[in-house]
């Protein structure tokens, strides 16, 4: 796809920042490290978003590198998006593909599947940069027991690269649509996934219904709303007080993570793997894994 210049709006009045929230660190799978800003006990989820959780970006050794052994998943979306480093993803519904930069996996668990995601050989055997995200999404109700799907999408060939029109900002659309581009996936509610790299000074800024939910979360460096400072791994909630919303990079260049979604608005019942509206949903759903109804991978 071209690159594309768009001319950014400045007229209307900007979304206020609510809240700033750090970061915690934690370990998932085999024992790979995550810098997650939530969930977190003081803040659960941001509908209708689950969880966002960032793997390095690191340098590993030989035989460092990790993976997460089967699992599975019901009620919701995963998007994993690798920016560096290679990983293999395989689940019981089939697929089996080998995850490169710049190349996205959105997975609609829905009624069940099991999953995998583990370093290539080459990554085990010789090392080297790995950077990715994980990214949760709920399903609505009336879509949990939908069948599970899989769709790719690889940058620049998928998925679009759009440029401000002052060369500020270069934003990589996952999916959604903004700068006059839109990203490739079909989603079960309205969602903005965004990768903005800022360069040092630059300036970004979108707009979605006020009623959306929209947050920032920096990837790298220092960005900055209008009326907050952002370090690096610190996620801005923002207000529902206008459509519109920017970021910029203050200082030196910055990679910031936009989303925005329209809630949900309905009970979240969750336990690990599973994301369902009432606790008797969460118990059905670990029965039927126990009992083999989401599938197997043998490896």
């Amino acid at each position: 796809m071209p690159f594309i210049r768009y001319m950014d709006i400045t007229t209307a009045a900007v979304r206020s920042t609510t809240r700033v929230v750090r970061p915690f660190h934690t370990f998932e799978g085999e024992g790979f490290p995550v810098r997650r800003p939530f969930p977190q006990p003081e803040l659960p989820l941001v509908d209708p978003f689950l969880m966002v959780d960032q793997v390095g970006p690191h340098v590993l050794g030989p035989g460092e590198a990790k993976g997460a052994p089967p699992h599975p998943h019901r009620g919701f979306e995963t998007i994993q998006y690798v920016i560096e480093g290679a990983m293999e993803d395989i689940d019981s519904e089939g697929h089996k593909r080998v995850m490169n930069p710049g190349e996205v996996q959105w997975l609609t668990a829905g009624s069940g599947l099991v999953h995998l995601a583990r370093p290539t050989p080459e990554l085990l055997a010789e090392g080297g940069p790995q950077h990715l995200l994980q990214i949760w999404v709920n399903l609505p109700a009336r879509h949990k027991a939908t069948p599970p799907r899989v769709q790719y999408g690889s940058a620049p060939g998928d998925i679009p690269t759009v440029a401000t029109e002052d060369g500020g900002a270069e934003l990589t659309v996952i999916t959604g649509t903004t700068h006059g581009v839109s990203g490739p996936f079909e989603t079960h509610t309205p969602v903005l996934v965004v990768h903005a790299r800022l360069r040092a000074g630059g300036r970004a800024e979108f707009t979605v219904p006020a009623r959306h939910n929209a947050m920032l979360y920096v990837l790298s460096g220092t960005a900055a709303t209008p009326d907050a400072l952002l370090p690096d791994g610190h996620l801005a909630i923002l207000g529902r007080d206008a459509e519109r919303f920017t970021v910029e990079a203050p200082g030196d260049a910055a990679e910031v993570l936009v989303l925005a979604g329209e809630p949900i608005g309905e009970p979240v019942a969750r336990s690990g793997p599973f994301v369902m509206n009432t606790a008797a949903e969460i118990r059905q759903a670990q029965l039927d894994y126990q009992h083999g109804l989401m599938g197997h991978i043998d490896i």
